[in-house]
Formats: C-alpha cells, sequence, structure tokens
C-alpha cells in the first residue's frame, strides 16, 4: 500500500506538470486551430536556458530568463513562420510546426551533446514523509506551482479581457474580428503563454529524481500530446485531467512493471498512449472536446 500510495502521488504531481504543457497545446488551437508540434522544442530551449544560466546569475533569475526566452521564441514562431505561411490548411501548418521542431531541437541537441546538465534548483535531492509515504521535494513543488498556475490562467480566461478575446476567437474567429478583436494579438499572445508554461514544465522535469537536462528532455512533450488529445484539444479542463490521467498511468505502470513483464519492458513509456487510442475509440473528441472537433 505505501508503494501504490509513493506511485500514485509521484503520478499526480508528475501529472500536473504534464498538464501545464498539454495546456499550451490547448491554448494554442484555441486561439489558431493550428496542433503545435513544435512545443517539444519550447520545452527544450526554455530548460536549456536555465540550465546554462543558472551558475552565473543565480537560480531565479535563470528561472525567469528560460520563460521569458521560450516565450519570445514561441511568439516568433508565430510571427515569423505561421502568421507568415500561406498554407491552404491549419493541417499543412501542423506539418510546418513539425519541421520548426526539428530545427530547433537539432540545434539544442547539438549544443547540449552527451551532457546532462543541472538545473541548479534549491530543493536539491531532500524527500519529506507525508505521512509513512516518501515524496521528493520536487515532486510537491511542483505539484503546487503546476496548480497555480492553472489555476491563474483559468481565471485570466473566464475574467480578464485577454481571455475573452480568446474564447471569442475559439467560438468563432470571424465574428470576433469584426467585434474589434485583434486575431494575430491574440495568436502571438497565445503562443508565448505556451512557451512560458513549457519552460516552467521543463525545470520540474529536469529536477530530481531525474539526474537533469539532457537531449532526451524533449520527449516529455510528447508524453503530454496525449494528455492534450484524450481531454480534448479545445478544452482547458480537458488538459487538466489528461495531464493526470496521462501522470497516474505512467507512474503505476513504471512501478509495477517487473510484475507486467508479459507486457513487455518499457510499459510506463507507451501506456500513456494506449489510454489515448483506447479513449479516442469511445470518444474521438476528447472526453471534455466538443464533437465538431477537427482533428490532423
Amino acid at each position: 500500500m505505501i508503494t501504490f500510495l509513493e506511485l500514485l502521488v509521484n503520478g499526480i504531481s508528475i501529472g500536473a506538470v504534464y498538464a501545464l504543457i498539454a495546456l499550451g497545446f490547448v491554448v494554442i488551437f484555441k486561439a489558431t486551430d493550428v496542433v503545435n508540434f513544435a512545443h517539444a522544442s519550447l520545452l527544450l530551449a526554455g530548460g536549456y536556458v536555465v540550465a546554462r544560466l543558472h551558475a552565473a546569475i543565480g537560480f531565479w533569475p535563470a528561472l525567469l530568463a528560460g520563460i521569458a526566452v521560450a516565450a519570445v521564441l514561441g511568439a516568433l514562431v508565430e510571427f515569423l513562420v505561421i502568421r507568415r505561411s500561406k498554407a491552404a490548411t491549419h493541417g499543412v501548418l501542423a506539418i510546418v510546426t513539425i519541421g520548426v521542431d526539428i530545427v530547433l531541437t537539432t540545434e539544442l541537441t547539438r549544443r547540449i551533446g552527451a551532457e546532462v546538465l543541472a538545473m541548479g534548483d534549491p530543493w536539491g535531492s531532500r524527500v519529506v514523509h507525508l505521512g509513512p509515504v516518501p515524496v521528493a521535494e520536487t515532486r510537491l513543488v511542483a505539484l503546487v506551482t503546476a496548480a497555480l498556475l492553472i489555476a491563474v490562467f483559468l481565471l485570466a480566461f473566464k475574467f480578464t479581457g485577454w481571455g475573452v478575446a480568446m474564447r471569442a476567437t475559439a467560438e468563432d474567429p470571424e465574428t470576433a474580428a469584426l467585434m474589434g478583436v485583434r486575431l494575430g494579438r491574440v495568436s502571438l499572445s497565445a503562443w508565448a503563454v505556451a512557451g512560458a508554461l513549457a519552460a516552467v514544465a521543463a525545470l520540474f522535469l529536469c529536477v530530481f529524481p531525474t539526474p537533469g537536462l539532457d537531449r532526451g528532455a524533449s520527449f516529455a512533450a510528447l508524453k503530454a500530446f496525449p494528455a492534450a488529445i484524450l481531454g480534448g484539444l479545445d478544452s482547458t479542463t480537458g488538459a487538466l485531467v489528461g495531464g493526470l490521467v496521462v501522470g497516474v498511468t505512467e507512474a503505476l505502470m513504471t512501478g509495477y512493471q517487473n510484475d507486467l513483464t508479459f507486457l513487455g519492458r518499457g510499459i510506463g513509456d507507451v501506456a500513456p498512449f494506449l489510454v489515448m487510442i483506447a479513449i479516442l475509440l469511445l470518444r474521438p473528441a476528447g472526453l471534455f472536446g466538443t464533437k465538431e472537433l477537427a482533428r490532423v
């Protein structure tokens, strides 16, 4: 039971981080109807800046710099590539983002090389005990941080002018434009917000108990993709639920993989995708997505 509770807490905490990444997918999709496959490179860029700068300027300034760089990079992708693309369909734009991701990820992995970069976080390898259950302090910080950021985003999405513009654009972009909503500004801000969320997620994916940032860190964004899909690409609530489902599934399947050897090694890595496929067979739009949703 203690093992189960430990895996469950870890799964919820990492699931909250996946929810941050999935939220980035959803924000961009709601603003532009584009599935952003370049999200992994934004995550890697933000984490790389933090890892390189923390020794020189300190952890917190480095974290702010990483968030800013990822946000600016996301905005530049939208402004220089997406907005100027002459693609006739959103499916083609999704393919364009794959090309952007390959270019950015290749350059970042070249810079990282074979190194494993420490993030310089203040929590280190400390472990706290929730009753009999040992939990890494970084996991608890990740859970609290992700919960706060998601709550702030949902409140802003519902009560601020930016949120109203975003919802109007998602509902009917032509009518929103006629009512004075600047679609380009909404799209630019969505990509910037997604980049910032990816940078925060990168931090918590690369601190203890993981060894640090390496060139495979961007694979975590691919794990969050099933979270966005199974929750519904046009649903912020779906991003949260999907992230938790993926995190808990991955943690439990990885923790009990010795008892599931008949499924093969590494079942924890593929389990989120299996869950995604199973849910999409029953609900093609995802758990909270609208039925009209068009998929790429």
